[in-house]
């Protein structure tokens, strides 16, 4: 059987955790900084676990990566 292919897309997105849990940036941190609150733009600073479900998501776009 040929190798499944990664989508380029989630792995520039994506990283794993040792315990197989995804890792990602929070949403809304691009542009427009100045309509945010500063609560907001403190909370979405580092990086975050994905919940189960979306987990489920990106793991299929990333098959090697387990």
């Amino acid at each position: 059987m040929p190798k499944m292919k990664t989508k380029s897309s989630a792995k520039k997105r994506f990283r794993m955790t040792a315990n197989g849990h995804v890792k990602a940036q929070p949403a809304g941190k691009r542009h427009g900084m100045i309509k945010r609150s500063n609560d907001f733009i403190r909370d979405a600073r580092g990086t975050m676990i994905l919940s189960k479900p979306d987990e489920r998501i990106v793991k299929t776009y990333m098959p090697y990566d387990r």
